[in-house]
């Protein structure tokens, strides 16, 4: 439950936009392994690392003018997929840090790479798709009309983000979904 707050807190008092910090830069989140966050094994819970990528994916969209551009605007995000890869496990008191970026985005949803690391080791890697709607029309809002917005409330006008190419494993795995989901 505190991890559903935490993102709630975050989402709604996003922290200032870092001036410089643009939607491809990665931002890294240093977070601690609460009690809550584990299941009987005694290791952090499967579904709880959605919830603590949540939260760093709130902090990286605070720090980059994201959410408040979305407030503005009467845009939410949703999640349409997710993809994880489960190497080591956290547990207890752990400290570890969740480096997020945006890899690239298409016609309709951005992706969101999450790598959680401890001491430097893989934990964790995960990729959420995140698609953008009107809160009153629920019309979707194409990330190509969102990252120029995005890049002038930053200072960059002459200088607008093109998508990257995206990872050849994200591509499969998005080519995979069911065509309902596109």
């Amino acid at each position: 439950m505190s991890r559903m707050l935490q993102g709630a807190v975050t989402a709604l008092r996003p922290s200032r936009p870092e001036p410089g910090l643009t939607v491809l830069d990665p931002v890294v989140t240093r977070l601690r392994v609460l009690p809550q966050d584990l299941d009987y094994m005694m290791v952090v819970n499967n579904g709880t690392y959605l919830q603590l990528m949540d939260v760093a994916s709130h902090r990286h969209l605070g720090r980059n003018g994201a959410l408040r551009l979305a407030a503005k605007r009467s845009w939410f995000g949703y999640v349409v997929a997710s993809t994880m890869r489960y190497r080591r496990p956290l547990r207890l008191w752990d400290w570890f840090e969740d480096t997020s970026r945006v890899p690239g985005w298409d016609d309709r949803v951005f992706y969101m790479e999450h790598v959680i690391t401890r001491d430097g080791e893989l934990c964790t890697r995960g990729v959420i798709c995140y698609r953008l709607v009107h809160r009153s029309s629920r019309e979707p809002v194409s990330p190509h009309d969102i990252v120029p917005l995005l890049a002038e409330q930053q200072g960059y006008v002459d200088a607008i983000p093109e998508s990257p190419e995206l990872p050849a494993d994200v591509v499969a795995w998005a080519r995979s979904w069911p065509a309902a989901h596109r």
